[in-house]
């Protein structure tokens, strides 16, 4: 009888960077106050809860998605109200259009260059499409520091510069004057800007009013926005905004039914009912404000600005004070690994009122 002969190892067809990567780590929320992915807080009053049900309902779950993606694409370019000229593809979410722009630009030698600390799916998505990424760090106080990046930009010719507004994991909404000038850097090379709009609601200010000011200036720049932090996280919709023979070119690259008949339905009825969602978001930079005025007054607490939905704060021993409030009931994100500048930095996605009261105490206990 012959020996047998072990079968090949199947994973031997998987890359191996993929294999050393470590996989985008959710934390368990069970049983747990969740104040650690900067998800809106509120829920839909009982009422409209009810109403999007029979919506639902109603919905032809046996068909392809159709013309209804169209009347949501319609709705959110409303929403948003780019200049004459552009247009707008959706996503499964923004990370689906990070991916998608990787793709796209995806020729010998490309590069990614964005600001660090950031979004990781940035890196992420250029990592697993093979560009280069560059990332430039932040200064110390987490504003653009405008000569590394215009010297980045001027040595990596890089395909997509990626400009958070705000930014995650700092909220921070950065210099216009700065972001206008790497525009223009970006723009002379020939290159892509991806403006992130991810926590627009709770913003200041959009970069799409500098866009409408400017118009030929801004040829070159994308806009990405998703309905995750307006309050739709489980729905999974994020939309590109630029020019429209741009946009036409990416959008090739999309998936043919990638956005749910169920997810459109859902994203159609917000739309309709924007007046509630706008009054979460007033609620929810109420209590942003709040948390700025109570942190400050923790033993040994630092916090940072913020124009999103989250606070980056610093505190004696980040990993204690994580630990701490998770065994108090209350999850947190620890950012201070991400990377350097972050050190003892932890992330706190603002909550509703009641729930803000629970972490600040917890907090405090923690530390």
């Amino acid at each position: 009888m012959k020996p047998e002969v072990p079968l090949p190892s199947p994973l031997a067809r998987i890359r191996q960077d993929v294999q050393s990567m470590h996989a985008y780590a959710v934390q368990d929320a069970a049983g747990l106050l969740k104040l650690d992915a900067m998800e809106n807080p509120h829920r839909l009053p009982p009422a409209l809860r009810a109403e999007l049900g029979r919506r639902l309902g109603e919905v032809a779950i046996n068909r392809y998605p159709g013309t209804r993606v169209d009347d949501l694409r319609a709705a959110l370019h409303a929403h948003a109200a780019p200049p004459e000229g552009w247009s707008l593809m959706l996503g499964n979410g923004s990370d689906e259009l990070i991916s998608l722009l990787a793709m796209a630009c995806d020729m010998p030698g490309a590069s990614i260059v964005a600001p660090l600390p950031g979004f990781v799916m940035y890196g992420m998505s250029a990592q697993l499409q093979g560009l280069a990424f560059h990332g430039v760090p932040l200064t110390a106080d987490f504003e653009l520091d405008e000569a590394a990046m215009l010297a980045a930009i001027a040595r990596h010719r890089p395909a997509i510069v990626y400009l958070a507004y705000p930014n995650n994991p700092t909220g921070t909404l950065w210099d216009a004057g700065v972001i206008e000038r790497l525009i223009d850097a970006q723009g002379a090379q020939g290159g892509l800007v991806v403006m992130d709009e991810a926590y627009q609601p709770f913003a200041a200010r959009s970069w799409i009013d500098s866009v409408r000011a400017a118009p030929a200036r801004h040829r070159h720049v994308l806009v990405m926005r998703t309905l995750s932090k307006f309050g739709l996280a489980g729905v999974r919709i994020g939309y590109l905004l630029g020019e429209a023979g741009l946009v036409a070119e990416v959008d090739k690259l999309r998936p043919p039914y990638n956005i749910s008949v169920l997810n459109a339905e859902c994203a159609l009825f917000a739309l309709e009912h924007a007046e509630v969602f706008a009054e979460q978001a007033a609620d929810i930079k109420a209590q942003r404000a709040r948390l700025l005025a109570a942190l400050p007054a923790l033993p040994g607490v630092t916090v940072f600005p913020s124009e999103a939905n989250m606070i980056l704060a610093r505190v004696p021993d980040a990993q204690r004070a994580f630990e701490g409030l998770k065994a108090r009931g209350v999850l947190i994100k620890n950012v201070s690994k991400m990377h350097p500048l972050l050190a003892d930095c932890v992330r706190l996605t603002v909550g509703t009122a009641d729930e803000n009261t629970q972490m600040l105490a917890a907090l405090q206990a923690s530390l």
